[in-house]
């Protein structure tokens, strides 16, 4: 009888609606039209914060990459993680934020993530120094290391993703399109970018910017 009658409540419910007209389709995809929430724009989102606010803390915080190596003794970066950023807090994925300057002795565009390989001025070391040159880019040591932007602000995580694929895009279209892959070889460059902590032998640097001297 008890569900008899819950029955009959829930039909009545759905024929006043149906009546009253309060009851409306919303095609799949136009949701927040109907609720008035904007969607996430991830591109717009870094476009707004990345000239103003992103690469100008990013060059300010830089260390230079010679001495960082020289410090690490080739590569133990938990000597000198007071130089770096933990994802979380104090422990994580550890980063840092560098600049430099060398020769580039190699330039790798066969791989999807392609790389150029730089004789850094002021390291003999054993450490192998690399920047990355898309077209995919690994990490997301640029994002980590913004103060003004964190985990928390975001909906969800591939918010939070889309944000680091958003700064990569950028940073293929503004600093890697504009320069000659095929001739910088052998040329010196300087550097700003971020990596973070995998190999011991070598780094793989996110540039924010490169320019050819």
């Amino acid at each position: 009888m008890r569900k008899q009658t819950i029955l009959a409540i829930l039909l009545c419910l759905i024929v006043t609606l149906a009546m009253s007209g309060c009851v409306k389709v919303v095609e799949i995809g136009k949701e927040d039209e109907l609720t008035g929430n904007k969607k996430f724009d991830a591109s717009e989102s870094v476009a707004g914060i990345w000239e103003s606010q992103a690469v100008p803390e990013l060059k300010e915080k830089a260390i230079d990459l010679a001495k960082l190596l020289n410090e690490s003794n080739n590569g133990d970066f938990k000597t000198v993680e007071k130089y770096g950023h933990y994802s979380m807090g104090t422990s994580g994925e550890l980063s840092f934020v560098v600049k430099g300057e060398g020769v580039v002795q190699e330039v790798n565009q066969e791989k999807k993530a392609g790389y150029m390989t730089v004789k850094l001025n002021g390291y003999d070391g054993q450490v192998t120094v690399k920047l990355q040159i898309g077209s995919v880019y690994k990490g997301s040591a640029v994002r980590d290391n913004l103060s003004f932007i964190k985990y928390e602000d975001y909906t969800n995580q591939v918010d939070w993703a889309k944000i680091s694929q958003s700064i990569h895009e950028v940073i293929d279209r503004d600093v890697i399109k504009t320069l000659d892959l095929g001739a910088i070889t052998g040329k010196t460059i300087s550097f700003v970018g971020a990596f973070s902590v995998d190999k011991k032998t070598e780094i793989l640097v996110t540039p924010i910017e490169i320019t050819v001297k």
